[in-house]
């Protein structure tokens, strides 16, 4: 049995109006409704957001050596003292949080550059197939 639009949606489409679908509140292109009905998928955020993680592992990468160079020499400094154990504690648990990051931004950058990658090379295929589906133009007799 099918469903009625008035099962599904709860009333009738306005009168004169077929009943429309829309995909993600976006109105198909001859319904009046505006919008870009057109579904692209483009690299280009996807290496902007690639290289973003890119540029955060860089920094945490850099910052992991400051932290380093900057601690260097604070055991000898504060021997006999009750804080030095706790910087070398501190030192340790920052080392590892920004570790972390560092390499999931290097996970991420492959990961979200790969993505666009693969969307790029989606939408060319699909505009590949497209064209070679189109009927051929029409010839006109000369």
């Amino acid at each position: 049995m099918n469903a009625t639009w008035e099962e599904l949606f709860g009333g009738t489409p306005p009168p004169g109006q077929a009943a429309a679908m829309t995909l993600a509140g976006v109105p198909a292109p001859d319904s009046g409704g505006g919008g870009d009905a057109d579904l692209k998928a483009d690299e280009g955020p996807w290496h902007q957001a690639g290289n973003t993680a890119g540029e955060l592992r860089t920094s945490t990468t850099a910052s992991l050596t400051d932290l380093d160079t900057a601690n260097e020499g604070v055991g000898g400094g504060t021997a006999g003292f009750d804080s030095s154990a706790g910087l070398t504690e501190i030192l340790g648990t920052w080392k590892a949080r920004l570790g972390a990051v560092r390499d999931e931004c290097g996970r991420l950058e492959g990961a979200l550059k790969g993505a666009g990658l693969q969307f790029g090379e989606r939408e060319a295929a699909t505009k590949r197939k497209i064209a070679a589906e189109a009927p051929a133009p029409a010839q006109k007799e000369g």
